[in-house]
């Protein structure tokens, strides 16, 4: 089995004014929380978004765990559309210690480098710090955290940063080479 390193840097904003947010891209792009938990679309989402990233954790999950894991209290899919079509997506996922974590951001690569993420990136982060207003029992946002690693795209990190974002770990690990899963063979151009 061949490893590579992978650099994991993780990332926080403890206050709502660390946002730093970016213009909203031209055209008709819309972001609308998928309020009906669907694990179809979720995964859909997932592999859609991951797939040429190498996200692999949550592809052997099981509907039943997908259903368990959307069906959280303060979890939430928040979705970019382009002129009506899915165009990526920013998942958060609430403690019950006024922690936030954005647990998946990303667009899928067709919508890539069109100025949809700074967007998206900075709607799911407002929505991660008035999280608690749609779900009362929880507490208020204190704290909104992400991880991003080099397997990710080349701009992730420096998105969340010129959202505000603040670098507070970082690690080296070897991880396990994995091919590119796609959506399916051959969806990514060479």
């Amino acid at each position: 089995m061949t490893t590579i390193p992978v650099t994991t840097w993780s990332l926080e904003q403890t206050a709502p004014t660390d946002l730093l947010p970016a213009e909203a891209p031209e055209g008709d792009v819309r972001i609308v929380r998928s309020e009906v938990p669907s694990p179809e679309f979720s995964r859909f989402l997932y592999a859609s978004v991951g797939g040429d990233i190498r996200w692999t954790d949550r592809l052997t999950w099981p509907y039943s765990r997908w259903q368990e894991y959307l069906a959280r209290p303060g979890v939430e899919t928040w979705v970019a559309y382009d002129s009506g079509t899915p165009a990526g997506y920013v998942e958060l996922g609430a403690g019950d210690d006024g922690v936030v974590e954005i647990e998946y951001f990303g667009l899928l690569p067709a919508f890539r480098g069109r100025r949809i993420g700074g967007h998206l990136l900075s709607y799911g982060t407002a929505r991660a710090w008035d999280l608690a207003e749609r779900w009362p029992h929880l507490p208020p946002t204190k704290r909104v955290w992400l991880h991003t690693c080099s397997k990710d795209g080349e701009h992730a990190r420096a998105n969340y940063q010129r959202r505000g974002f603040r670098l507070f770990d970082t690690k080296v690990a070897e991880e396990a080479e994995v091919t590119t899963p796609g959506p399916w063979p051959g969806a990514f151009p060479a």
